[in-house]
């Protein structure tokens, strides 16, 4: 006699997993994508991905393509300059012409700083700064290890 499954069945299928992964992968993020009425809600899926390895391995991949999504949706967002510049309309203290919508300038760039620092913590490897040092010793090297504790001590 085979052992009774306890708890709830899975609500896991194909249709729905591939689903996920083709958006994640184009960038959109799973709480997003979680929020639509056909899509389970974002702790079952993190579920899905403690059970099924394979599930999970391909979210991962999935996330490593939606980085590189955000990075390209960095260079659209810096490139469009659409409503940085608002046609002013004349009256007698100034002349017809265009204005900076500082307002949308500073939106941009608000929306290009939150991409590059989540995909800097999501990616650090690939995203984060990176820090080079450049050191030369000559000689010996000594380094001296001080324990505060035993000091207060005496």
């Amino acid at each position: 006699m085979a052992k009774k499954k306890h708890g709830r069945p899975s609500t896991y299928n194909d249709e729905t997993a591939d689903e996920i992964y083709k958006r994640i992968s184009e960038g959109e993020t799973l709480r997003a994508i979680c929020r639509e009425d056909h899509m389970p809600p974002w702790q079952t899926v993190y579920s899905w991905m403690r059970i099924n390895a394979k599930f999970s391995e391909r979210i991962a991949h999935a996330r490593d393509l939606g980085y590189d999504a955000i990075a390209e949706e960095i260079l659209d967002i810096a490139d469009d300059a659409t409503n940085d510049w608002m046609e002013r309309q004349g009256d007698k203290d100034s002349a017809p012409g265009y204005v900076l919508n500082g307002e949308h300038v500073q939106r941009s760039k608000l929306r290009i700083e939150s991409r590059l620092k989540l995909l800097a913590k999501w990616n650090p490897k690939k995203y984060g700064e990176s820090l080079k040092l450049d050191a030369q010793v000559e000689g010996n090297l000594t380094v001296e290890l001080v324990r505060f504790a035993d000091k207060a001590a005496k």
